[in-house]
């Protein structure tokens, strides 16, 4: 990365807190209210480039009885933000990744340059690189930072594009020659105390992106990076220490505050990284969470996540020890705030929002198809689901000039619902424009269909059950198979037919998938093994023909997949 007068004013408060510490070297640390001061860090997680408020089940936040409220929106984000920032004079904003990346159209049409401009606005001081930073390639990610227009496209959104007022983080991302690619770490002063930020993201983030994405790159141990980072805060002086940390854990349920988490890679990497560190905000897996972990030291702290999409905000309040410039931990208390639209929008997102959907409308307000009902993503008792079973098949039908015979799509891929009472128009017609259509669907995958046995097919789906999560496979109609919810991990499926006929082990079918999978991404390293690729459309292309051709499209039946005990 460029050097920036970010980075220049975190090695010079380096410096400064270097000599302060010196000053301050023997003297007793007595925490008491005269001498401390209370910092508020106000963080939000995988927004996604979504500007307006999301619509669906993407758009709702749920609460501890099981009801929702409706929450969400860049205009109502920043009131909030505002007002939390007004209570608690020395605060500061951070994102903890994926702020850019899989975005909507209004966002999306302009490399996400709309959304810099309201992370920018925001006074965001620093965000950790999340996968979806990296969609589009490092080289990217460099010119969202540093400015300039695009390659290709040239400045679209406006005259000129002048970068983020932010540094990017990521400790544990490097060259493949092993030299730091990213800043491990930024230095913020609040309340004339410094605070260090760190970031880390994912160390399994091949694994999610496409691999010319990350050509060049590699992602070290999160916890050894993080160390790291602390290690030399702690030698300069800078004693208070957060993390965003782009990975996060799922839940059994409960509201914004529950600590209902299935222990996964975030829970894990906060229990072992450096005690020096004095909270965690989280993200990458969407879930809502307030939890206190113990560190090493058997010392608990926050580790919290704010769901997705602007829905919530979560919010660190730290009290300082101005004598130690350390938190006083048992101060410390952590809490999501729903990001409600019952408070006056933002003036100026709403004139930013408005500008970007006046440029972007004469595309994403185009007409492609019909629905008759609401087409939801989320997934039944087999995780099947009508939005990802509607793809399966637009896929099968654009893919059968390779002759393919199946389609499967990864459920990660499919980033919103398409709703009947759609928000375009509001008049419940069913009309389903490409702005929609791009919202669900928003990467440019390319479709693939490769020849793969009937054995290496069954292999394909077991690998949908792995020991950190359980991914299942949107197919297409012409796919039916059973699996066993007790069974093992690896001997799940059974009774595999294909337009009804069972499959054979030594038979060879034609599938169809799109690029990320057929590279292995989220686990499916089987797919890596397949033969005689043929190349086809782009997935949101493949999914607007298929509207095109089929009018009033209803959920379909969730029967491809039948699960018994």
């Amino acid at each position: 990365m460029t050097r920036s007068p970010r980075l220049l004013r975190a090695v010079a408060a380096i410096a400064t807190t270097a000599l302060a510490t010196v000053a301050f070297a023997g003297t007793p640390a007595v925490a008491t209210p005269d001498r401390t001061t209370d910092v508020r860090i106000i963080a939000f997680n995988d927004l996604h480039g979504n500007l307006e408020p999301p619509a669906g089940s993407s758009g709702r936040v749920r609460l501890p009885d099981g009801s929702t409220v409706d929450a969400g929106g860049a205009a109502y984000l920043a009131t909030h933000v505002q007002r939390l920032r007004d209570e608690v004079r020395n605060s500061m904003v951070l994102s903890a990744g994926d702020s850019l990346g899989a975005s909507p159209v209004v966002s999306a049409l302009f490399h996400d340059e709309p959304t810099v401009e309201f992370l920018n606005d925001l006074d965001v001081e620093a965000s950790v690189v999340g996968n979806h930073e990296l969609d589009e390639g490092y080289d990217e990610l460099r010119r969202i930072q540093s400015g300039g227009c695009h390659p290709d496209d040239g400045c679209q959104f406006d005259r000129k594009y002048k970068g983020t007022d932010f540094p990017f983080l990521g400790a544990n991302i490097y060259f493949d020659d092993g030299t730091p690619a990213m800043l491990p770490f930024t230095i913020e002063r609040s309340g004339g105390i410094p605070v260090g930020i760190i970031g880390a993201t994912l160390q399994d983030l091949p694994d999610v992106v496409t691999p010319e994405a990350i050509e060049g790159l590699e992602f070290g141990d999160e916890v050894e990076a993080i160390d790291r980072a602390s290690r030399m805060l702690d030698r300069f002086g800078v004693k208070s220490q957060i993390v965003l940390l782009h990975e996060g854990d799922n839940t059994e349920g409960g509201g914004p505050n529950d600590c209902r988490i299935t222990p996964g890679a975030a829970a894990q990497i906060a229990a072992k990284a450096a005690p020096q560190v004095d909270a965690f905000f989280t993200g990458h897996s969407h879930q809502q969470y307030s939890c206190m972990i113990d560190d090493p030291a058997g010392n608990p702290r926050p580790v919290i996540q704010g769901a997705s999409f602007g829905r919530l905000l979560s919010v660190v309040d730290l009290t300082i020890d101005r004598r130690t410039r350390d938190v006083v931990r048992e101060q410390t208390s952590a809490h999501n705030e729903i990001v409600t639209r019952e408070v006056a929008p933002d003036a100026d997102v709403v004139e930013l929002i408005d500008r970007a959907n006046e440029k972007a409308a004469p595309i994403a307000n185009e007409p492609i198809g019909t629905i008759t009902a609401d087409l939801v993503r989320a997934g039944g008792e087999s995780g099947e689901s009508p939005l990802g079973s509607v793809i399966a098949d637009a896929q099968l039908e654009a893919t059968r000039t390779n002759d393919a015979q199946i389609a499967m799509t990864n459920p990660g891929g499919i980033r919103t619902d398409l709703v009947y009472e759609s928000s375009a128009n509001g008049e419940g017609d069913g009309v389903v424009t490409y702005g929609e259509a791009f919202a669900v669907q928003p990467f440019s995958n390319i479709m693939q269909t490769i020849t793969l046995t009937g054995e290496q097919l069954k292999r394909v789906l077991e690998q949908q059950w792995q020991a950190e999560a359980t991914r299942i496979l949107q197919i297409s109609s012409t796919l039916n198979y059973t699996y066993s919810a007790s069974a093992p991990i690896g001997s799940k499926v059974s009774e595999m037919t294909i337009e009804g006929t069972p499959v054979d082990p030594a038979a060879e079918y034609r599938v169809s998938v799109n690029n990320f999978l057929a590279a292995g991404g989220d686990g499916f390293t089987e797919l890596t093994n397949g033969t005689n690729l043929s190349g086809g459309p782009v997935d949101l292309d493949a999914l607007i023909a298929y509207f095109g051709a089929n009018p009033g499209i209803a959920p379909p039946p969730t029967d491809r997949i039948t699960v018994v005990p």
